[in-house]
């Protein structure tokens, strides 16, 4: 039988929708993992410590009231990307986040003034924005999204953890006060290569990326999400960012003990409220929010405490002795990561609120063993908190659609900044117990302990707060889904139906395309 010819266009086409959605893949996987990582060890306000190599006649509170511009700058950007990243999609908002970071950071090498520090650091926090969202929003936009969610939330996890560790680490024996500015400029172009080369593979997907979002919406069907929610979403989190971004610029400009502890009380509750007020989503409610938020209250602000308390300066074992507890802390977030993401839906669903329990035992660790005269303690208190942030990450994204997770992210960060204003609290009220005597440096350290002891424990318990309120809100939301949906159709041998979820088609395919199947 003869056999016509296959023409070798077509073939080529077959051989590269196979090839280049794979590498495209990894190509993302690997941008997540380098671009993480520089996004968030652009938050912690490290220009204290090298206060001495400061020029004479600046000032070195304002040095620190500019240095801080990045986390504020970072969340006041995440809802102006969450725009731009649905109509430019993801990979040349990536490009334009790693731009904006390179060039802070070259410009860092010029700086010599408290205003030129303030504009690189808000552009630190622009880039970083940009780039946290992008990568997520990537995430969504891949048929295999939920491999690509794993490493995305455990190297958010991982760079929690680390990220005071790895912002003080280029400042051992440093001779220049803007080594600050410019950190990893090595990274930055380690990453910036591999968006560009995300942004060419995904111009060439471009026609094996349409057939792989048509194929996913056949597999999930479409579930369009009301504009009016959208809109609603938008407004509450441009909202929080202003009004978490202002008390926290607000704070550094020398305000009494009683307004500072206020301010802070003031940012969890607005956080709180702002959660409760985005629209739920159809299968975990409100549950993304408050996770998330939980999340970005604990981890960051505990482990930059205590990798500040364990330095070997003021009587800790210092960094080479912490990078081994480190290093197990990231093992142990990918691992949690990747079995949440695994996990069955059922189990998914739960994952949120066992989380949020790791992460409260991970505060009482922080209470029990810090100080530590040595790094290995430490492993439990870190492993605790990167797994217990990389379950709730996972957990919660895998219940919302692509437009809710950002706006998540955006109550991540937010929930950060609250959580080292609350740290500036209790660190104001202990050190208030210090009277008019002068303070030894051993007397300041124990102060420092007290308050972070103080901390986790308030901490502590924001969090298991957030636990029943989320276990409260979706036992509502699931009532209300199940009163107005009725009841659900059966096979003929009993089994149940239920309905493959579904993800917006305005936000994604990820977020400008199809739903996403949530195979």
């Amino acid at each position: 039988m003869a056999v016509p010819p296959v023409p070798q266009s077509r073939t080529a086409t077959a051989v590269r929708a196979a090839r280049v959605p794979l590498l495209l893949d990894i190509v993302i996987g690997l941008l997540i993992a380098a671009a993480l990582p520089l996004a968030v060890v652009a938050i912690p306000n490290t220009i204290s410590l090298v206060a001495t190599l400061l020029p004479p006649g600046i000032s070195h509170i304002d040095m620190m009231r500019m240095h801080g511009l990045a986390l504020p700058a970072m969340l006041l950007t995440v809802p102006l990307a969450m725009l731009a990243v649905r109509r430019f999609r993801a990979a040349p908002m990536a490009v334009a986040g790693l731009i904006v970071l390179a060039l802070a950071d070259v410009a860092g090498g010029y700086a010599n003034s408290v205003a030129t520090v303030g504009v690189l650091r808000a552009l630190h926090g622009v880039g970083a924005g940009v780039l946290v969202t992008a990568t997520l929003a990537a995430v969504y936009e891949r048929p295999r999204w939920r491999i690509l969610l794993a490493i995305w939330g455990a190297a958010l996890a991982a760079s929690m953890v680390t990220a005071q560790a790895l912002a003080l680490w280029p400042l051992d024996g440093a001779d220049s006060w803007r080594i600050t500015l410019q950190p990893y400029p090595l990274l930055t172009g380690v990453a910036l290569v591999l968006a560009a080369a995300y942004l060419v593979l995904w111009l060439i997907a471009g026609d094996a990326r349409r057939d792989d979002e048509d194929g996913a919406a056949a597999d999930s069907g479409s579930a369009g999400e009301d504009p009016a929610a959208a809109r609603r979403r938008l407004v509450v989190v441009c909202l929080l960012g202003v009004v978490v971004a202002a008390l926290s610029v607000g704070m550094s400009f020398g305000w009494p003990w009683y307004l500072v502890i206020a301010g802070a009380v003031a940012a969890v509750i607005v956080l709180l409220a702002f959660g409760a007020l985005l629209p739920p989503e159809p299968r975990g409610g409100r549950t993304p929010a408050f996770a998330a938020l939980g999340t970005g209250l604990v981890i960051l602000p505990a482990t930059a405490q205590v990798t500040i308390i364990e330095l070997r300066g003021v009587g800790g074992p210092g960094l080479k002795e912490l990078w081994i507890p480190f290093a197990v802390a990231a093992v142990v977030a990918l691992g949690a990561a990747i079995g949440t993401a695994l996990a069955p839906e059922s189990l998914a669903e739960k994952a949120p609120s066992l989380g949020l329990v790791a992460v409260v035992a991970g505060l009482a660790a922080i209470r029990i063993i810090v100080p530590s005269p040595s790094g290995a303690p430490l492993t439990l208190p870190f492993a605790l908190l990167a797994a217990g942030a990389a379950v709730t990450l996972l957990g919660a994204f895998r219940l919302a659609r692509p437009g809710s997770a950002l706006a998540a992210l955006a109550l991540c960060l937010g929930g950060v900044l609250a959580g080292f204003l609350l740290g500036t609290a209790a660190q104001v009220y202990q050190l208030m117990g210090l009277g008019e005597a002068v303070p030894t440096k051993l007397m300041v350290v124990n102060r420092f302990v007290e308050a972070l002891h103080l901390w986790a424990l308030a901490t502590g318990f924001v969090v298991v707060a957030i636990i029943v309120l989320t276990a409260l809100l979706a036992r509502r939301s699931g009532a209300a889904t199940a009163a107005a949906a009725g009841p659900e159709p059966a096979r003929g041998d009993g089994e149940v139906v239920i309905p493959a979820p579904t993800r917006s088609p305005e936000e994604g395919g990820g977020l400008a395309g199809g739903p996403i199947s949530d195979r």
